[in-house]
């Protein structure tokens, strides 16, 4: 497993197939603020409470100068399929080789009702607009977890009207 990012050190790039058809890079973001959150399945419960919690959130993350991007080890058809379904309207990245999680040290070890295994470790990083890690969080919470991310930021939560 990678060495956990910290902050101060630069973000790996990286440039990923998204649900809409296109590619996303970090580059795409240069000069701008963004918090890059991995998951492990769309269209789960406690995915979709965190995709869902980013979506409701969006609107105070990027009035303080935050975009968001999602990246999960899902195929591009099924993450189409989320944000379908669940109206997200940020970036939904397919990590399927599993290169960009490795990077940013979230796929490793995992336990699981004492079994041990591989896979991706729900992890929340944000960059800053010069491209270095400002905030590594791992083994988040799918609940709650934005609230206390705003909280970390000093950000006013305000729920968008949709």
């Amino acid at each position: 497993m990678t060495e956990r990012l910290v902050p101060g050190e630069l973000a790996p790039a990286f440039s990923l197939p998204n649900a809409a058809g296109g590619t996303t890079s970090l580059a795409d973001f240069a000069g701008q603020q963004v918090i890059v959150f991995f998951y492990p399945a769309a269209m789960t419960p406690g995915c979709t409470k965190q995709a869902c919690d980013f979506r409701d959130s969006l609107a105070s993350l990027k009035s303080a100068g935050y975009a968001v991007v999602g990246i999960s080890p899902d195929p591009v058809a099924k993450l189409e399929k989320f944000v379908a379904r669940d109206a997200l309207s940020y970036p939904l990245l397919s990590d399927e080789d599993h290169a960009v999680a490795l990077a940013y040290a979230a796929w490793g070890e995992k336990k699981n009702y004492g079994k041990v295994y591989e896979g991706l470790i729900r992890s929340t990083i944000v960059i800053d607009e010069t491209g270095k890690v400002a905030v590594a969080q791992y083994n988040v919470r799918a609940t709650g977890h934005v609230a206390k991310l705003q909280r970390d930021l000093k950000i006013e939560p305000k729920i968008d009207a949709a």
